[in-house]
């Protein structure tokens, strides 16, 4: 086949490549072990007992939350694969996958200043920082890495789509500052938990 048969003609969309593919599905996947890992936490009352327990309707709240939005982020990103049927695709995808994308770089970036903030005894010490939390960082790391590369793709593949892009990117400090700060407020303003 020669080059100018594999190009699709104008106003068709081509697919994906193969590394954008395994990136998608595999944070996709990566997602929902991460899902399965807070349903684990409610199938174990994790939060009912210890210094958590007046705090444990709340946390559960939260962790629900936590598990529908892992569980759209694995949506988008199998989504994101699909080839839409025309040039401009689809503006929601675009934002979504820009958005997420920002979310875990974002955090990403917030967990590993605070690493150093420990490392220089800033913020408690060295000794807090642990396999754990290194893998924690990792992988959000990586999750970053995958809606980024699903992003450009989708972007490529459709058209760079200027406000989707920007929505999305400017929405997810609002997105992390409701998931963090509002949330939590709201549910001691309900009655559900304490106040922190």
């Amino acid at each position: 086949m020669t080059a100018a048969a594999e190009r699709p003609g104008p106003g068709i969309v081509p697919a994906p490549g193969r590394a954008v593919r395994a990136a998608a599905v595999l944070g996709a996947l990566g997602l929902l072990a991460f899902a399965a890992v807070n349903v684990s936490f409610e199938a174990g009352d994790r939060f009912a007992t210890g210094s958590t327990a007046a705090y444990a309707d709340g946390l559960s709240v939260m962790n629900w939350l936590v598990v529908a939005l892992k569980l759209l982020g694995a949506a988008v990103l199998l989504l994101s694969l699909r080839t839409p049927s025309r040039a401009g695709g689809s503006a929601l995808t675009t934002l979504l996958l820009w958005g997420a994308f920002a979310v875990f770089s974002l955090y990403a970036l917030g967990s590993i200043g605070e690493a150093i903030a420990m490392l220089l005894g800033w913020a408690g010490g060295p000794g807090r920082i642990d396999a754990a939390g290194i893998g924690y960082v990792l992988a959000m790391t990586a999750f970053a890495g995958a809606f980024g590369a699903t992003a450009v793709s989708c972007s490529h593949r459709t058209g760079w789509r200027r406000v989707p892009i920007a929505l999305g990117v400017l929405g997810a400090p609002v997105l992390l500052a409701g998931i963090l700060v509002l949330a939590p407020a709201l549910l001691v303003a309900l009655g559900v938990m304490p106040a922190l």
